[in-house]
């Protein structure tokens, strides 16, 4: 006699359907879990028995195998111990209930309490798509499972509760998307708090409204991290997909705040400098997202930039390009989406003051050559956005004049950010900086002045094939900052400017 019910499995960011089968026969009593299972799956037998003992259930004797299919797939996690629950009270005979059209997910306790597992969001998604009308979940998980539409969600707070309500004793009150909480609180840092600095923040402005990678050069104390850190306030607003996409991938990460259903703030992720590469761009013999996709659609700060490793610097170069991250184990190819701005900042060398004139530079040639040669001339050609941070002055300091405010720039940020919108509807991109390149010159159109400067500032500055491309979006943004199609000369003249730090510090 075999009984079934589904079940979802995970890999990478994207759900598969898991039918979770058992049989009982007589013998010896055993408990067999087969279809590549992981450890936390095979350990859902001792689980699984004590929460049915513990919620007054009797566990069936004899040998039991339970299957999941597909079983060339590797299931990983907790959260089949819910489905088997399920088969084995069927099993039994002590659930009589029609459970073709459900899916059951969740980690069950030894008193048969559910508990919350990662990944709902995507796996809640894939049911709906495959056509099951109602879904099982953990208590805490409700409002992630409910944001998705034409499928019935009801959370599950112990074994014994579902059973009741799939035996018609005791409805589950299902979860009310009209109550979902999908607002994450006021921004407590604003740009107006930033005295000074006024090219600085022209630059982040730029990078927030095209999405470019920013890198800020200055002495200790000019405000380098105090700009980033203000940088995810006047970011755009996220469209309906790319909250669902970024709240898939904490989802899968276990981040979602308690009772948050959609993450609707742009992340702002800042790992120290210690990180390793396996850190920043996920792995792990589970593989997991790193920070590099836990900040997409949103920023990602690298603070002290020189201190970090080459190698983990190194691993940026291609998910930044390609805005995905790709990690191959022998168990499978896994990958996840990275559209980030990167926003670097360093000191100009190890004491911090070589070439600012503020103080003399304690550091040798050698010692400064080999600090700034920490950054590969590839991956600095990959930043847009090159700006110096000079040290601030009294007179700027003691100002009390008031600066304008992050919601006031935020406002122009989003008015570019529909023109991008508008302009990129027929292909799959959302931002400037990620113009494909074979479509870099039917949306960057110059005039005739604007052309004529780009030119001999190539051939001047002997600039690579990316730097142009790079110039140019950036060109970009600052035209449609403006609400101008054409890109003009003194739009193309300011992206030149921020790509000069590579020659007075790199001699690039």
């Amino acid at each position: 006699m075999v009984e079934r019910c589904t079940g979802m499995g995970l890999a990478g960011i994207e759900s598969f359907k898991v039918t979770v089968e058992a049989d009982l026969s007589s013998g010896l009593p055993s408990f067999d879990i087969v279809g590549l299972p992981d450890a936390a799956v095979k350990e859902s037998r001792d689980r699984v028995r004590s929460a049915m003992k513990n919620c007054g259930f009797e566990f069936p004797l004899g040998k039991i195998t339970v299957n999941l299919a597909p079983a060339d797939t590797r299931k990983v996690g907790p959260l089949y111990d819910l489905p088997i629950s399920i088969v084995l009270l069927k099993l039994s005979g002590q659930l009589d209930a029609k459970i073709d059209d459900s899916v059951f997910i969740g980690e069950i306790s030894l008193s048969g309490e559910v508990n919350s597992v990662n990944g709902i969001l995507p796996m809640t998604i894939e049911a709906q798509k495959l056509g099951f009308k109602r879904i099982f979940v953990p208590y805490p998980n409700r409002a992630e499972a409910a944001v998705v539409k034409n499928i019935e969600v009801y959370p599950v707070k112990d074994i014994a509760r579902l059973h009741s309500h799939l035996s018609g004793k005791k409805p589950i009150e299902k979860a009310d998307p009209e109550k979902l909480t999908v607002t994450q609180g006021d921004f407590t840092v604003d740009f107006s708090q930033v005295k000074g600095q006024y090219e600085a923040k022209r630059a982040l402005e730029i990078a927030a409204a095209g999405s470019h990678n920013v890198l800020l050069v200055g002495p200790p104390g000019s405000g380098k991290s105090m700009l980033a850190q203000r940088l995810s306030t006047i970011l755009p607003d996220m469209t309906f997909e790319e909250t669902i996409e970024t709240t898939k991938i904490h989802s899968i990460a276990g981040n979602i705040p308690s009772g948050l259903s959609l993450i609707t703030q742009r992340p702002f992720r800042a790992p120290h400098h210690t990180i390793s590469p396996m850190g920043l761009a996920g792995g792990g013999s589970v593989p997991s997202p790193g920070e590099i996709s836990l900040a997409h659609n949103g920023v990602l700060f690298l603070d002290e930039f020189p201190e970090f490793s080459r190698t983990t610097m190194e691993v940026l170069r291609q998910p930044l390009e390609d805005g995905t991250v790709t990690i191959s184990r022998v168990s499978g190819t896994l990958t996840y989406p990275c559209s980030v701005a990167m926003v670097c900042a360093m000191n100009p060398c190890p004491c911090g003051y070589y070439g600012t004139g503020i103080k003399k530079c304690t550091c040798t040639p050698a010692a400064v050559t080999r600090y700034l040669n920490k950054i590969s001339g590839p991956l600095l050609d990959r930043i847009d956005i090159h700006i110096e941070v000079p040290a601030m002055k009294y007179e700027e300091l003691s100002s009390t004049l008031p600066a304008e405010k992050s919601e006031d720039i935020r406002k122009r940020v989003n008015k570019a950010r529909a023109i991008q919108t508008q302009r990129f509807k027929d292909i799959s991109v959302n931002a400037n900086s990620r113009i494909p390149s074979g479509k870099l010159h039917d949306f960057c159109r110059l005039d005739d002045k604007a052309d004529q400067i780009l030119k001999y500032a190539f051939e001047k500055l002997g600039m690579s094939s990316r730097a142009y491309s790079k110039v140019l979006k950036v060109a970009r943004t600052i035209a449609d900052l403006e609400g101008s199609e054409i890109i003009k000369s003194d739009h193309i003249a300011e992206a030149i400017q921020y790509r000069s730090l590579d020659r007075k510090y790199w001699n690039r």
